[in-house]
């Protein structure tokens, strides 16, 4: 559940940031099938990579896991 709602995350934030899965995997060094099994919480990245993310992305390693709650 979590790895899914980090996937959602990190991929609003490349979005917000106007970011392709392609131009991601490139500042990352990452494959874009990475990006995408992450994106999709398929695989989570490491520690480490959390930090990578969060730089590219010009966020916090904490925004990272800001989630929106549903509204009913």
């Amino acid at each position: 559940m979590l790895q899914k709602k980090l996937g959602r995350r990190i991929a609003d934030l490349r979005r917000s940031k106007k970011l392709t899965q392609e131009q991601l995997a490139e500042k990352l060094g990452y494959s874009v099938e990475f990006i995408s099994l992450v994106e999709r919480g398929v695989n989570a990245p490491s520690v480490a990579g959390l930090e990578k993310f969060a730089k590219a992305l010009k966020v916090e390693v904490g925004d990272l896991f800001v989630f929106e709650e549903k509204k009913r």
